[in-house]
């Protein structure tokens, strides 16, 4: 979920990585992928020294689990393009938290390097135990049990941007981060072209309800290198959002969380969507100090991670907690 420089190859590349998608996704008959790029565009190599960062302990384990990892049983109106006053947001009554136990899992310790490491001094992420991370088809194929083995305790797996892309490694992440163990949850681009209902429609046909599955989570900011040139008002934005994420609340039974990133947030997040989770993208500075009113339940803290599974380099992130809490939100906000 990171915007990466803009470089000429990337219009033929990604021609070439939609052509790869698999049969249970060419069988789908899915129209063609639209001109938008996303925010996982690949950076070219370059001859970075790997770093260490400091080693985290090796696993933290849950009181209550046996030795044995328990392996979680997981698995339209659109409105117009102007608006002519602000439209006043309603927040959905929080849905009902399903009755099914949550399964509890073995929480594994952060052992990622960083090929281009930050100081965040006293709030460095490795206070934090429970460290994730969120993939797209620029990681290739990946190894979810070395991932895992590394220290991802959860992933959120790109699923669709737009309405008419799905990421060609969907469906194989979403199989293989269940089968390891991690926590799973998928998330979308949202495209500002098109309006929150069509994409909230396209998200569901193509992401399941899976039991335990994380909240789906709305990716907004702004794409330098998208088709689509328009910036919407900020009154535009929010309405959009809006019927997105009740969409999918409607549907999912839980609330989206949103990603964004500061200069997107600053614009026109900030005071906005109270009782809605946030993901934030922060890799120079601690979140307080970026968005200083903000409560966050996700915090990416890094774009150029490095871990035994993944070629190349992978965003990694931080839940705000600690292993109780983790499991305690696990289980209010899981499918």
């Amino acid at each position: 979920m990171r915007s990466p420089l803009v470089f000429g190859s990337i219009a033929a590349m990604l021609a070439l990585a939609g052509c790869n998608s698999t049969s249970s996704v060419d069988a789908l008959n899915i129209p063609r992928p639209s001109l938008e790029t996303t925010n996982s565009i690949p950076k070219l190599p370059k001859p970075v020294p790997l770093v260490e960062t400091a080693p985290m302990p090796s696993a933290i384990v849950n009181p209550a689990e046996t030795a044995v990892e328990q392996r979680a049983a997981i698995l339209n109106v659109p409105e117009p393009e102007a608006v002519m006053s602000p439209v006043p947001l309603v927040e959905p009554e929080k849905p009902k938290v399903q009755a099914a136990a949550f399964q509890m899992g073995r929480i594994h310790g952060a052992k990622f390097r960083d090929a281009d490491p930050v100081s965040f001094g006293s709030v460095s992420p490795k206070k934090y135990p429970i460290h994730g991370v969120d993939v797209s088809r620029w990681q290739g194929n990946i190894n979810w049990q070395k991932l895992r083995a590394q220290g991802a305790n959860f992933a959120y797996i790109k699923a669709t941007d737009g309405g008419d892309h799905l990421d060609p490694m969907f469906r194989k992440n979403w199989k293989g981060a269940n089968e390891a163990g991690l926590k799973r949850g998928a998330y979308h681009f949202f495209y500002w072209c098109r309006t929150g209902a069509e994409q909230a429609e396209w998200f569901i046909r193509n992401v399941p309800k899976s039991a335990n599955a994380l909240p789906p989570v709305i990716d907004v900011e702004y794409n330098h290198q998208s088709s689509c040139k328009r910036r919407p008002s900020r009154e535009l934005v929010l309405k959009k959002m809006k019927a997105f994420m009740d969409k999918l609340e409607a549907h999912y039974g839980q609330r989206p969380i949103i990603y964004t990133a500061p200069d997107f947030y600053e614009d026109n997040l900030q005071g906005e969507f109270g009782n809605h989770a946030f993901w934030l993208r922060s890799t120079a500075a601690h979140p307080k100090k970026v968005y200083p009113d903000r409560k966050w339940v996700f915090w990416q803290y890094s774009g150029t991670g490095l871990s035994h599974g993944v070629k190349g380099e992978i965003d990694l992130n931080v839940f705000n907690g600690d292993p109780s809490s983790w499991n305690r939100w696990l289980a209010r906000s899981a499918g």
